[in-house]
C-alpha cells in the first residue's frame, strides 16, 4: 500500500511538472493572435502591441530608409516575429496562421562618428502590428483581410490602434510584397536557411 503512494504522488508530480512545462512553452500557432501565453487580438479582432515582445519574441531584423536627400537615415524599422514563426516558416515558406509580427518604426538621429557618418534609432515613433489570419476570423472588421490583421500604433498608447480601415491605411505599402504574403521577407536573414 506504501509503494502505491508514492507511485501515485511521483505520477501526480510528473504530470504537473509536464502540464508546467507545456503551459510556460512558447507556442508559435494560435487561433486568435495568442503567441507566449499573450493576447494580441481580442475576440471582436481588435490588436494591441504585448508588453514583453522584445524578450519573448524573436528578432526578424531591421531596415534603415533613407533620408530625403541622402545624408543618412530617416527612420529605422526593427521587427520581431512571435515565437516559432521563424521555424515554421523556414519549414513551410510561409507564415502559420496565429503568427504575430511587430515592427517598431523610429526616427533615426544622423552623426559622424569615427567610423564615418551613422545613424542610429533614436526616438520610438510608434509599432506596426499584423497577425496571420488563415482562417478570415473577423470578416466584418476593416482592420482584418488579405490574410492578416493589421494595425499602428503611436508611441504613447500600445494598445489603441490609430487604424481605421487597412485597405486605404496599410496595404498600399505591402504592394510590392503580396507574393511573399504581404511581408518584405527578403528584409529578413533569419527566414532564410
Amino acid at each position: 500500500m506504501k509503494i502505491l503512494k508514492v507511485a501515485c504522488v511521483t505520477f501526480v508530480v510528473i504530470l504537473g511538472i509536464g502540464s508546467a512545462i507545456r503551459q510556460s512553452a512558447p507556442r508559435a500557432r494560435a487561433a486568435d493572435g495568442v503567441t507566449a501565453g499573450v493576447r494580441v487580438a481580442d475576440r471582436e479582432g481588435n490588436l494591441r502591441v504585448p508588453d514583453d515582445y522584445r524578450t519573448s519574441y524573436q528578432l526578424l531584423g531591421s531596415w534603415a530608409i533613407a533620408a530625403d536627400g541622402g545624408g543618412g537615415s530617416k527612420e529605422f524599422h526593427v521587427v520581431y516575429a512571435s515565437p516559432g514563426v521563424i521555424d515554421a516558416y523556414r519549414k513551410d515558406k510561409r507564415f502559420p496562421d496565429g503568427a504575430v509580427l511587430i515592427k517598431e518604426v523610429f526616427r533615426a538621429a544622423t552623426s559622424e562618428m569615427t567610423t564615418g557618418t551613422v545613424s542610429r534609432a533614436d526616438a520610438l515613433k510608434g509599432w506596426f502590428v499584423m497577425v496571420k489570419d488563415t482562417r478570415n476570423r473577423h470578416p466584418d472588421s476593416a482592420l482584418w483581410g488579405d490574410g492578416w490583421g493589421w494595425s499602428w500604433f503611436d508611441a504613447g498608447d500600445r494598445s489603441k490602434t490609430t487604424t481605421t480601415n487597412y485597405k486605404a491605411q496599410c496595404l498600399a505599402c505591402h504592394v510590392p510584397a503580396r507574393t511573399s504574403d504581404w511581408v518584405y521577407v527578403d528584409g529578413y536573414p533569419p527566414l532564410r536557411h
